[in-house]
């Protein structure tokens, strides 16, 4: 009896020796399918370029006297806002004036030759037909008359142009804005067209920039950007390319200016601001630098098969970014990359693929 309960004891045993190696084998099966984190790449942002400007009207014109004079009063000054016809500053009128009153002297006496020449003319009309007078005295009189009526015109622009000098002492404005230079002063004498003050037209609004030569071929008209203030940090703007110089300045720096789509009524004159350029190029993709690896000189990423297996993928890199680095060709859009322990794993090593959020991944056949 004795001897059939060791049997059975020795049996038990044994049976729980080996279930107990059979559920460890089974667990350390399950641990050796790792779980891995992949995502899909993403579209190469090429780079960000910023550079820094000045805010200044869209618009903006030279005003300045029609004539020459001594300016005896202005009447405004930088920062100024002004109106369509307000004057801005006045000129020595009293050459002007005299003239013009010579010029209204020579106009009367034009007239009065006019008259004069238009009565003789007249009367040797009335003697031609009785020969009371010759043909060539009629010829003379009716040749007076016209130079008479010639005098009178010319009296007469003469005049005008006088008069209108007169009314050019005063500058005025010719769009409403505000005043953005001044260089006259009371006293001062000024030719004419020698511009007094600079009028930035009040309406939109732009950011003037410099670019360097090594850069200006990036930038294009029409291209989108986005402009920050330094008062306003926080706050972006849409904006666009409106203008490229054609030739480098002094500094070798191309002037562009980028005109502002919106915030004109909250952007001032003058301020600092800074513009930004991306630029994106949707045929490439890039992945993340935890994902690259190399075997020699060719680098590879570990890509997902629909079995939940790795596949080492040869791939042809662009520059390297700060987080990122292009892909040029080897990859699709749609499959999935290993992001992290790339050296960790073997080709055709079966994984448990997760996401950022660690949820599983399905990989779909023919991605």
């Amino acid at each position: 009896m004795s001897t059939i309960k060791t049997a059975v004891a020795s049996m038990i045993i044994v049976c729980g020796v080996t279930l107990g190696g059979c559920s460890k084998d089974q667990a350390s099966a399950e641990q050796e399918v790792p779980l891995v984190m992949v995502a899909q790449p993403g579209a190469v942002q090429v780079n960000q370029k910023s550079y820094a400007g000045e805010v200044q009207a869209r618009q903006q014109t030279a005003l300045a006297f029609r004539v020459a004079g001594q300016i005896v009063e202005r009447y405004v000054d930088v920062g100024d806002q002004v109106r369509v016809g307000q004057v801005l500053a006045r000129l020595d009128v009293k050459d002007a004036e005299l003239q013009k009153n010579a010029n209204r002297a020579q106009l009367d006496s034009a007239q009065s030759a006019v008259k004069t020449a238009e009565s003789e003319l007249k009367r040797f009309q009335q003697l031609l037909p009785i020969n009371a007078v010759s043909r060539s005295q009629y010829d003379a009189a009716e040749n007076q008359y016209k130079t008479a009526q010639a005098n009178l015109k010319q009296a007469q622009s003469a005049y005008d142009v006088s008069s209108n000098q007169t009314q050019y002492n005063q500058l005025t404005a010719t769009k409403n804005g505000v005043i953005t230079e001044r260089n006259i002063e009371a006293g001062q004498v000024i030719a004419a067209g020698q511009p007094a003050y600079q009028l930035a037209i009040n309406g939109e609004r732009e950011v003037v920039i410099g670019v360097p030569e090594q850069a200006i071929a990036e930038i294009k008209p029409g291209q989108p950007a986005k402009v920050t203030l330094w008062s306003k940090p926080n706050e972006q703007f849409n904006a666009y390319v409106r203008e490229i110089s054609p030739a480098a300045d002094q500094s070798r720096t191309y002037t562009v200016k980028v005109a502002l789509r919106e915030g004109n009524a909250l952007i001032q004159l003058g301020q600092s601001a800074r513009v930004f350029f991306s630029q994106t190029d949707n045929g490439q993709l890039n992945v993340p630098l935890s994902s690259v690896s190399a075997q020699g000189q060719q680098a590879y990423v570990l890509t997902v098969n629909p079995d939940n297996t790795v596949h080492k993928a040869p791939v042809m890199l662009g520059a390297y970014g700060r987080d990122s680095v292009p892909v040029l060709s080897g990859l699709k859009p749609s499959d999935y990359v290993v992001i992290g322990g790339v050296h960790l794993l073997r080709e055709k090593q079966k994984i448990k693929p997760i996401d950022r959020e660690n949820r599983p991944v399905t990989i779909q056949a023919g991605g």
